[in-house]
């Protein structure tokens, strides 16, 4: 997590205490996974070496909308965070279409439902504000935090889906990344929850 200034640190403290646990769980993005993607390529003969660059193009993007929806929370920005998530979902649910092989294509459905959830929770974050943070939170905020539940719950079941291949099972680690920043979601939209006095 990038270094705190004194003053976000302040900020985070006072008025949204739920803030500061989303900032600590958010994480960057994990190591990307060079040798998978070579051995994609040497599956597919030729033409592979054009969709290698695309596969490792839209991870990268996927990486860069993922960065900054947490610089954007980071300064506050919780509609910008909100904007970000949702194109990095977009992302995992392109690389979701180019991958045949069905448990990495799961892999990164459930990606694309992590990012949802997140995108949810940073709108339910910029309704709250918007409102003037009277508690407790309206209907519109509380129902829009039931989707980021709703959706962190799809991707934990998508999550669990194990390798059958050697090539799905170099994504080992990038499904448990994925894996622990669900469970940290799952933890931080429960407090969101529950902070904003949502029944």
């Amino acid at each position: 997590m990038k270094r705190e200034s004194k003053e976000l640190r302040g900020d985070l403290l006072r008025p949204n205490p739920w803030k500061r646990r989303v900032l600590a769980r958010l994480g960057r993005a994990g190591e990307k996974v060079a040798c998978l993607n070579i051995l994609i390529v040497l599956s597919l003969g030729s033409g592979g070496s054009i969709l290698f660059a695309q596969v490792v193009g839209d991870e990268a993007e996927m990486q860069r909308l993922q960065n900054r929806a947490e610089e954007a929370m980071a300064n506050g920005d919780a509609d910008g965070a909100a904007l970000h998530s949702g194109k990095a979902a977009l992302m995992a649910a392109q690389l979701a279409a180019q991958h045949h092989e069905p448990a990495v294509a799961e892999l990164y459905r459930g990606a694309e439902a992590l990012f949802r959830a997140q995108e949810h929770a940073y709108r339910a974050q910029a309704l709250f504000q918007r409102a003037g943070g009277q508690l407790p939170a309206s209907s519109g905020v509380c129902g829009t935090l039931r989707m980021a539940e709703l959706k962190v719950t799809d991707a934990t079941k998508r999550l669990n889906e194990e390798p059958v291949s050697a090539i799905e099972a170099g994504y080992r680690s990038e499904r448990e990344r994925l894996r622990g920043q669900t469970a940290d979601w799952a933890q931080t939209i429960d407090g969101m929850a529950k902070d904003f006095q949502c029944s």
